[in-house]
């Protein structure tokens, strides 16, 4: 199964400047224990914010650059390759960037969504591509807004119809 793993503010901001806009332990909370033990695929440009492998599950970075190199990570060069890949897994989550959420589309099957009520300077917007109709909300649950967490946001889990 293939899932999309993300968190968007109410105008579908999910990046600037190469790192999130915002603030939100529980949503790195949330991301952590949903995806841990299972592979994360990201492009370049998302794996070189974080700098690092995440611990815990297996890295893959999609490149078109057949040189790139990633210690600890697995280096994919297509679409192709990474949907060989993920047949083999019971759940393989797509973390962005935009470009990789848009070439994935076709192939997901569920969403992991954080909804942050709230407007944010960005530059980079998860793609406007989603088609509600086809997907059933399974899950919502509103996180709790405190020092740490200043935002109101949800975390909703929608499977495809």
């Amino acid at each position: 199964m293939i899932s999309f793993i993300w968190a968007m503010d109410e105008n579908g901001v999910i990046g600037k400047n190469n790192s999130l806009p915002w603030r939100l332990p529980e949503d790195l909370k949330f991301f952590k224990e949903t995806t841990m033990g299972h592979p994360i695929v990201m492009g370049r440009k998302t794996y070189e914010s974080i700098g690092k492998p995440l611990p815990g599950r297996e890295n893959i970075v999609i490149t078109r650059d057949e040189n790139y190199k990633a210690a600890g990570c697995t280096i994919v060069h297509s679409y192709e390759e990474l949907l060989e890949k993920a047949k083999n897994e019971e759940e393989l989550f797509i973390t962005g960037g935009a470009e990789v959420f848009k070439q994935m589309m076709p192939y997901v099957d569920k969403l992991y969504v954080t909804n942050i009520h709230h407007s944010f300077e960005g530059d980079t917007f998860f793609p406007d591509m989603i088609q509600w109709e086809n997907w059933n909300l399974v899950s919502e649950k509103q996180g709790e807004t405190n020092d740490k967490n200043p935002y109101e946001y949800y975390f909703r889990i929608y499977e495809k119809k």
